[in-house]
């Protein structure tokens, strides 16, 4: 099997030894705590499954500065984007070397993790500029990621955690959600060598469908892992109970037996679009992907990012050897009218745009609001339906 990013093995920093875990949890009663950020938890979360493999906590300025230079931490490390724990207010903290991390998105904001404090450090403006540059190609609070990133505060909180829960994702999730460690034993269980990933926050139509075929096919692939963020999105996105159950129905009917894994992963979007893509095939190699599909705006918004920038920076900017996980590079695909079947669309040259079915998001959601299914050349009947489900259901 791949071996994960710069590691032999991998490195889950969540405790599961459950006496060890016992005693934590009553240790963190008694430290100065802190409610971290949405976006700081989804960090922890993942490096707990080990989809973070080999950090062993929260980052400190300098490397957080490197990653967003040149993926490289001070250790010369490779990591594609900052892994900070940035925080308004450090006074009860102040001065502790071991503290708790404490969930804001879970009632009661429980305990998280524990972390042995290395470092508080204030990042200044012209570091958080940098950053948000780095990262989101762009200063401007309208992108979701921006805001996000630049409304956590400006105190940096850096040193090694022991996660000891995977905040909501496994309580609200439990037949989706999976850890690194969980995915990577499944693919070994079921005996598959050369496996393809494919990434989503959107339910998954027609297209989506038959470019996982595709991939399989071309790529002479074991298997598929579907792996789909549940974690916070952008107001206007489909709610992850509703994807998992369109998703799944579109396995069952559509995938050979042993073909294809559904499962989803703690995190908040980014929306960093080509760093995002990055990011996004360093976790599937460290859960066991050999190959990952990238497509057209992969991790996107609005127009921030070329069409296929998300896969030009495996080539421009990447550094050599930091990855072994090879990159599927797809095309938009749609339903050609003349071919009578779906295709990408650089690989049907003697088109026009009216030779494809296309409907925009807002279009979809249009019909669906109304209870009319998208075309059978858009989305299965049996898919489209729990979506119009669902937007039935808001009115």
């Amino acid at each position: 099997m791949i071996k994960p990013v710069g590691s032999d093995e991998l490195k889950p920093l969540f405790v599961y030894d459950p006496d060890t875990h016992h005693r934590l949890m009553h240790e963190a009663e008694s430290l100065p705590s802190v409610v971290i950020s949405s976006q700081a938890a989804g960090n922890a979360v993942m490096m707990g499954g080990g989809y973070f493999t080999p950090l062993q906590g929260f980052m400190t300025v300098a490397d957080a500065m490197g990653t967003c230079e040149s993926m490289r931490m001070s250790n010369g490390a490779f990591f594609p984007v900052p892994v900070l724990c940035l925080l308004e207010d450090v006074t009860a903290i102040r001065g502790a070397s071991r503290i708790a991390l404490r969930d804001p998105n879970v009632e009661g904001q429980p305990v998280l993790a524990i972390m042995d404090v290395e470092s508080i450090e204030e990042v200044s403006d012209a570091q958080m500029a940098f950053m948000t540059e780095k990262v989101y190609r762009t200063s401007d609070s309208e992108h979701p990621g921006v805001a996000t990133f630049n409304s956590q505060g400006r105190f940096a909180v850096s040193g090694p955690i022991q996660v000891l829960h995977f905040s909501y994702f496994q309580d609200d999730f439990p037949d989706t959600f999976r850890t690194a460690v969980e995915i990577r034993n499944e693919i070994a269980e079921r005996g598959w060598q050369r496996v393809v990933a494919f990434q989503t926050r959107n339910p998954m139509h027609l297209a989506h469908e038959e470019l996982c075929h595709m991939a399989m096919e071309r790529l002479n692939c074991d298997g598929l892992v579907i792996h789909m963020l549940l974690g916070k999105l952008k107001p206007g996105d489909i709610p992850a109970p509703v994807r998992d159950a369109a998703i799944r129905k579109m396995v069952e009917l559509y995938f050979k037996p042993n073909s294809a894994m559904v499962t989803g992963y703690g995190f908040d979007m980014l929306y960093a679009g080509p760093r995002e893509a990055v990011l996004h095939a360093y976790f599937r190699q460290n859960m066991g992907a050999t190959h990952f599909i990238i497509g057209r705006d992969h991790a996107g918004v609005g127009d921030y990012y070329g069409a296929f920038d998300a896969q030009t920076i495996f080539d421009e900017e990447v550094p050599a050897g930091a990855l072994d996980i090879e990159i599927f590079k797809a095309d938009h695909t749609a339903w050609s009218k003349k071919m009578g079947r779906v295709v990408m669309m650089r690989e049907a040259p003697d088109h026009t745009k009216e030779d494809f079915v296309l409907l925009s998001g807002t279009k979809v959601r249009e019909l669906l609001g109304s209870g009319i299914a998208p075309p059978k050349e858009f989305s299965r009947p049996e898919v489209a339906q729990i979506l119009m489900d669902y937007y039935q259901s808001l009115k």
